[in-house]
């Protein structure tokens, strides 16, 4: 089929990256907005909008039975999830399906699979992958028993989900009653599902991931990303291809997530994430993200690929028309987050109107954002503002690009995380390339 009208269910950044795309392609752009997003720039530049619902996105963004609905009238034939909301939701690529439009994403068996962490590590092993010691913990009993058996420190993570979400690092045997309790709570928070599991935590570990493409018959790598600069589990700056691995290493990693993805039958974009020992580089699988990534334009500016041209042109019944030997990427690739947050505040969300905004630009210089002059963020949803992302011959020239291009970054009425990206990319470790993720314990002030 070919795809004539996309509904994108999403907001943002991302709206908007999705509509540059298909409006290339020429594809008729719907996106759903809430209450709060009407006026935004990505409503603004799509070809037409179409009411959600009111601000809070339990109202609009989540709400399957409205975005299916307003799909449907809106005769779209397709629907880009984006990240995040129902971007990997079962069920809402199940009702889709029922009204007979196209996810721009897995199947369902995939989303069913991947969502569930546990699942998810069974399958990792099912396809040959090697996974951290741990495992289900159903009850605050099992989950003792198998804290014994995977020693301290450890982690709990949520079954249900990612992002940081759920997740709390235990040291001490004193400490696990009082971890497992928040770590149910947020889960319950954020995904609906309380539930938990143990996993061995490594103290120099590196989180690398591996950007795949899949047609559900034929799948490819497009190198590796390294997103271990994080702050309480989220991620802060990626870069691509992950520094100071090496080659083999590099292609053992590569290899294990295509072989999953062969595995799986997967179809359209997704990745991989390993955490990898920072000493001796053995990898264990973490998880498959069953969307397009926050940080997938650090991957398409060292290969020159549109990954979501190739989510689209899948999801319309293409073949993968790339094959391995035809990715050869170039150059290093750096991505920092700019967030609507107040440093001086515990980096407190801090929504508002933007006064003035003034992003960077010039070779090499990407800025993939949904704010401008007099823009908003609202409360009601992540603080993102926009994405810089740089690109250079080399990793130095990347590093000597960020450098400047941030110290031309103006934001007016309200704080950002522009000063903590200009502090980390300054620091002597960050530079010499190859950092773990506990790298912003050693940051300097």
């Amino acid at each position: 089929m070919t795809i004539k009208r996309l509904f994108i269910a999403n907001r943002g950044e991302i709206a908007r990256r999705v509509i540059r795309t298909a409006s290339r392609m020429g594809i008729t752009t719907v996106l759903g907005v809430s209450e709060a997003d009407k006026a935004s720039l990505p409503a603004r530049e799509a070809d037409e909008t179409v009411l959600l619902g009111p601000a809070p996105s339990s109202q609009s963004y989540l709400v399957i039975e409205k975005v299916v609905a307003a799909a449907r009238e809106a005769n779209c034939d397709a629907v880009h999830p984006g990240y995040g909301f129902l971007s990997e939701n079962a069920e809402f690529a199940r009702a889709l399906k029922a009204a007979g439009i196209v996810l721009a994403g897995p199947d369902v068996a995939t989303l069913e699979s991947m969502g569930d962490k546990l699942a998810a590590r069974r399958i990792a092993v099912e396809a040959g992958l090697p996974v951290l010691p741990g495992g289900e913990a159903a009850t605050r009993e099992a989950v003792h028993a198998r804290a014994a058996e995977t020693g301290y420190p450890l982690l709990l993570k949520a079954v249900a989900g990612g992002g940081g979400k759920g997740m709390r690092r235990v040291d001490r045997k004193e400490d696990l009653d009082a971890a497992l309790d928040m770590a149910q709570a947020e889960a319950q928070a954020a995904f609906g599902n309380g539930a938990v599991y143990v996993e061995r935590f490594v103290g120099k570990g590196r989180h690398v991931e591996v950007q795949i493409l899949g047609d559900g018959t034929s799948a490819i790598h497009l190198g590796t990303r390294d997103c271990s600069i994080q702050r309480r589990f989220q991620k802060l700056v990626e870069e691509a291809p992950a520094p100071a691995i090496p080659d083999a290493a590099r292609e053992s990693i590569e290899n294990a997530a295509v072989k999953l993805a062969r595995h799986l039958q997967y179809r359209g974009a997704g990745t991989a994430e390993f955490l990898v020992d920072a000493a001796d580089f053995s990898f264990y699988f973490l998880e498959l993200n069953a969307r397009i990534q926050v940080e997938h334009p650090v991957t398409e500016a060292i290969t020159g690929v549109d990954l979501v041209e190739q989510q689209l042109l899948v999801a319309g019944g293409k073949p993968l028309g790339l094959t391995q030997a035809m990715v050869r990427p170039f150059g290093h690739a750096i991505e920092v987050r700019i967030n609507a947050e107040d440093p001086e505040h515990d980096f407190r969300p801090a929504p508002g109107r933007v006064a003035g905004a003034a992003w960077p630009a010039g070779p090499g210089v990407r800025v993939d954002t949904h704010i401008a002059d007099d823009g908003e963020i609202p409360p009601f949803y992540d603080s993102l503002m926009g994405k810089l992302i740089v690109h250079g011959s080399t990793r130095e020239e990347a590093v000597a690009r960020l450098s400047a291009a941030l110290a031309s970054i103006r934001i007016d009425g309200m704080p950002t995380t522009a000063p903590l990206h200009r502090r980390i990319v300054a620091d002597p470790r960050f530079v010499a390339g190859g950092v773990d993720t506990a790298f912003l314990q050693g940051l300097a002030k």
